[in-house]
């Protein structure tokens, strides 16, 4: 394996604690990141904090024919991209099956697995390529148990599990790999700040979350590809 150090890893959602925390530890570790968000104020105390292997992007991820420009000549500008973290999240809850209103997922569907499927689309031929290239994405424990007050959700992140299996399919016979990481919910920083006596069971700090990205490089792609981690459990 060739590591971390010189690869240039993208990083959706940069502008979220996940991703922030994320690219701070990938350049520690000698990436460089590519740092997605769909605001470029959600990237500028990054850009300013990280330096030059901190690259910003503004992109909508919704727009197919500019995210697959944006992939393709960032794949060209710097021969080729070793990782894509998809942290791109949000959540929106529920009243039950018949209650629930749709237009949550119509968000949901958005936000968790159209950007998903765009920027898998877009790198797709770089991350196959590449010596030791990485695809993750952040899914929920709620998947293997589905209620009905949280339906839409629980569905949204499903399907972008099964994509990023499918991905994990295309995969197969090459160096890259796709994997799936699971969590209840993140506790971030700012969580901690605004309730210091809380316990926040069962939540997944963001720097654990961002230390198993990181530790997908450690292991033979042919060992990780198509695997789902519950880390709730590690």
């Amino acid at each position: 394996m060739t590591g971390l150090r010189g690869r240039l890893v993208v990083v959706t959602g940069a502008g979220g604690a996940l991703g922030v925390e994320t690219s701070r530890r990938l350049l520690a570790a000698g990436a460089r990141v590519a740092a997605v968000d769909h605001r470029a104020e959600n990237l500028e105390a990054s850009a300013a904090e990280f330096g030059a292997d901190y690259l910003p992007f503004v992109v909508d991820l919704l727009d197919e024919p500019a995210t697959l420009a944006w992939g393709h000549e960032l794949a060209q500008d710097h021969g080729g991209v070793g990782g894509l973290l998809h942290l791109v999240g949000g959540w929106r809850g529920g009243k039950g099956i018949v209650d629930a209103d749709l237009a949550d997922w119509d968000f949901l569907h958005d936000n968790l697995i159209r950007t998903l499927q765009h920027t898998s689309r877009a790198l797709h031929d770089s991350l196959r390529a590449s010596s030791d290239a990485r695809l993750a994405i952040i899914s929920s424990t709620g998947v293997a148990k589905p209620t009905a007050t949280n339906a839409s959700y629980v569905a949204a992140k499903a399907a972008s599990e099964a994509w990023t299996l499918a991905v994990a399919d295309s995969f197969d016979g090459s160096h890259a790999a796709a994997v799936v990481l699971r969590v209840m919910a993140l506790l971030t920083p700012q969580m901690r700040a605004d309730k210091p006596n809380a316990k926040f069971s069962g939540f997944t700090p963001v720097e654990q979350v961002a230390g198993a990205l990181l530790a997908l490089w450690d292991e033979p792609a042919d060992r990780v590809n198509g695997r789902i981690v519950d880390l709730t459990t590690s």
